[in-house]
């Protein structure tokens, strides 16, 4: 079966959290690759039920394709008979419609790609995930009734009075005495022997009818005893299957669950989920990779988009009887750069459009779409993976949209979308945000440097320490680069607490850097502030450091403005790049300072 399933795997991420992955693939899906996906969640049996539900979409479009593949053969086992030319031409033109009519509806669906996801509810329907099918394998019947054997009469007892034993006695046997009594002696004679051979058949009839008997008894308990071990054998199997059937339904009411009460691995497989189901042509890669940040409500989308050469360019196809060929027309190469480009902006708005009208429980007020691109280099003939679009929007900036009488590119721009003019070029920008993937902030350190070490607490250090060690750690970022970093003096006050003078001719310039070490989420007004000592201070750009996070509203400020937020993660990161190493622990550091407050 072109269909399989991997082993199932756990996988322990670098926060200590156990997730499951199962790989399923179909080998004959796509004639150019295999097709591919990585079933992940935090449930074994919720895994293994998504992977079957994706086999049997599969099964589904590969019976759907080779019911295609089979009227084409005939078709085309018609035309190679060429029994009547006429018709052979006759249907290759029909064929050169048709195909001209997919092409042409290809192209159409491409060019509403944003407006085929509007109207619809894209939010998860938990009920479809519950596999309510019942046992497939019918219960088995019982056995036929087999018609008991016709037993063989036994045949009429011989009586001695019967006329054919008695004696035959003539007039002249009746006058000699011995003769009479032979005669008689012969006629009891035959009737002993007639006797006994009716004796005889009883017996050899009577045998064979009980031994009839028992075998048909014997049939009919052999019928019997494989319906029994046939039934026994079906109730073993209906138990197992109606038991895995609960076990994944338990599993899908689990992800439920956590779903709505906002657990982070929970709220980024639902939305895996959502984009999954979100129907694109087959060209369309349709992967993505996912971070959700609770406290700030954020989801960080990497979306794989299609290369350029991977789009349908076919706009006509002609059939030419005289040399029994089609000729196919395409679209130009700037029709087929804008096309491109449109279908960018477009699958980034679907995107953000479909996770925000899936969010059933509120847990989305941010999403950062990154977009990229796995494409072949034109000068390396290296294969290269670049984001050519990044944008933020938050739920009520895109509520606000009406999507159906948007211009895509128009749109995207509103938004403060970055990405180049020409995004055919594949040229590469900075995303706006990036996914944390060795997020350390609650993993101990296995090294120690500096003054730090694994028991270290950034979270709970004294204030002047923790401005000080921002500044010592920007000054050795700065340095790498010839930068120039002047320490000022500590304050809590909103002010400076270092600025950098960067060298670079094109991103440099005077930098301020702020410090917070705070153990709830920062709110906007800091990042305001920030923007205003920006200003004031004549800087090119600021930087907010800060050992917790930031709530959607400081992100929402911070987009667009020469301005970045470095959460507690980013510092660890930071951190560890100059060689040094420590943890944060929010909650210890909340705890602390109860403690010391109800001291004093």
């Amino acid at each position: 079966m072109p269909a399989r399933q991997g082993p199932l795997t756990a996988v322990r991420s670098t926060r200590g959290a156990v997730s499951y992955q199962l790989e399923v693939s179909h080998d004959e899906l796509h004639k150019v690759r295999v097709v591919m996906r990585v079933v992940k969640g935090n449930d074994p049996d919720y895994v293994r039920r998504l992977a079957a539900m994706q086999i049997v979409q599969w099964q589904e479009q590969w019976a759907r394709k080779e019911q295609l593949a089979a009227r084409l053969r005939d078709k085309y086992a018609v035309a190679a008979q060429r029994e009547a030319k006429k018709q052979y031409e006759e249907e290759q033109k029909q064929l050169a419609e048709s195909r001209t009519a997919e092409a042409k509806e290809a192209l159409e669906e491409l060019r509403h790609t944003l407006h085929g996801a509007l109207g619809k509810r894209h939010a998860i329907g938990w009920a479809s995930l519950r596999n309510t099918a019942p046992f497939p394998v019918p219960q088995p019947p019982p056995p036929a009734p087999r018609q008991a054997p016709n037993p063989r009469q036994l045949p009429a007892e011989p009586l001695p009075f019967e006329s054919r034993f008695a004696p035959v006695l003539r007039w002249w046997d009746k006058l000699f005495a011995n003769r009479r009594s032979r005669i008689e002696a012969e006629a009891a004679a035959a009737f002993a022997a007639a006797h006994q051979q009716w004796v005889e058949t009883c017996r050899t009839v009577t045998a064979a009818n009980e031994q009839s008997q028992q075998g048909w008894a014997a049939q009919c308990a052999r019928a019997a005893a494989e319906h029994e071990r046939a039934s026994q054998d079906w109730e073993k199997s209906r138990a197992a299957y109606v038991q895995q059937q609960e076990d994944e339904n338990a599993a899908v009411e689990r992800q439920r669950v956590a779903y709505e009460a906002l657990s982070p691995d929970a709220i980024v497989a639902y939305c895996e989920m959502v984009l999954e189901n979100s129907p694109y042509p087959e060209w369309c890669p349709k992967a993505a990779e996912l971070e959700y940040n609770p406290e700030s409500r954020l989801l960080v989308v990497e979306y794989a988009l299609p290369a350029p050469d991977a789009l349908p360019t076919l706009t006509e196809v002609k059939y030419v009887a005289s040399r029994d060929e089609f000729v196919e027309k395409h679209l130009p190469s700037s029709q087929h750069e804008r096309l491109y480009d449109e279908l960018l902006y477009q699958i980034t708005l679907r995107t953000t459009h479909e996770l925000f009208d899936a969010d059933a429980v509120d847990a989305l007020a941010l999403i950062v779409f990154n977009g990229f691109v796995r494409s072949i280099d034109r000068g390396t003939g290296l294969e290269t993976t670049a984001c050519v679009l990044s944008v933020q929007a938050s739920k009520a900036e895109f509520a606000a949209i009406s999507l159906a009488n948007v211009d895509p590119k128009v749109c995207f721009k509103q938004l403060k979308g970055v990405g180049s003019t020409k995004l055919h070029n594949i040229a590469a920008v900075p995303p706006i945000m990036r996914i944390r993937r060795d997020d350390g902030r609650f993993i101990a350190a296995h090294d120690v440097a500096y003054q730090l070490d694994d028991a270290y607490n950034l979270a709970a250090m004294d204030w002047d320490e923790f401005e000080q060690l921002i500044r010592e750690l920007f000054e050795q970022e700065f340095k790498v680069a010839g930068g120039e970093v002047k320490v000022t003096r500590a304050s809590r006050d909103g002010g400076v607490d270092a600025v950098a003078f960067d060298p670079d001719p094109i991103r440099g310039g005077k930098i301020v850097i702020q410090a917070k070490r705070y153990t709830n989420t920062v709110s906007a007004a800091a990042v305001r502030d920030l923007y205003g000592t920006v200003l004031n201070e004549g800087a090119t750009k600021g930087i907010l450091v800060t050992t917790s996070d930031y709530g959607p509203d400081a992100y929402t400020f911070a987009n667009n403005k020469p301005l970045t937020l470095l959460n507690g993660s980013n510092l660890l990161h930071l951190l560890e790049k100059h060689g040094h190493r420590a943890r944060i622990d929010l909650h210890a550091a909340r705890a602390a300072a109860m403690e010391q407050r109800s001291r004093a």
